[in-house]
């Protein structure tokens, strides 16, 4: 019986994700908040990466930018409805959804959309 049980144990651990780094609160209180549910290993997701880096650096303590891994974290998919990824949520300092993008989203939108959430 011993020799089943440390096999299908082994089998258990392989299952589990890697690194599921705990899941932020979305939207963060009281904090414009844009959230990237995407995942590291597709493509539009990947050329995402160096824009979230940017964001996350020039938002500073000003807005909350957030990446959510849905394949590591895949009931996440159906908490934010999403159809595609990678796919972008803005919310207002309320924490209400004020705007979604499906796909690969450059930087100059999304500032323009963070500085006029800011600006309310």
């Amino acid at each position: 019986m011993l020799r089943f049980l440390l096999p299908l144990s082994i089998l258990v651990f392989l299952a589990l994700p890697a690194h599921a780094a705990p899941i932020p609160d979305v939207p963060a209180k009281d904090m414009v908040t844009m959230v990237d549910l995407g995942a590291k290993a597709c493509i539009p997701c990947k050329m995402m990466m160096p824009v979230m880096d940017a964001l996350e650096k020039e938002y500073a303590g000003k807005a909350a930018i957030i990446f959510i891994d849905v394949w590591e974290n895949p009931d996440q998919s159906k908490k934010y409805g999403l159809k595609s990824i990678p796919t972008q949520i803005f919310y207002d300092r309320q924490g209400k959804e004020v705007f979604r993008h499906e796909g690969f989203f450059d930087k100059k939108p999304i500032s323009e959309i963070l500085d006029k959430l800011l600006a309310q």
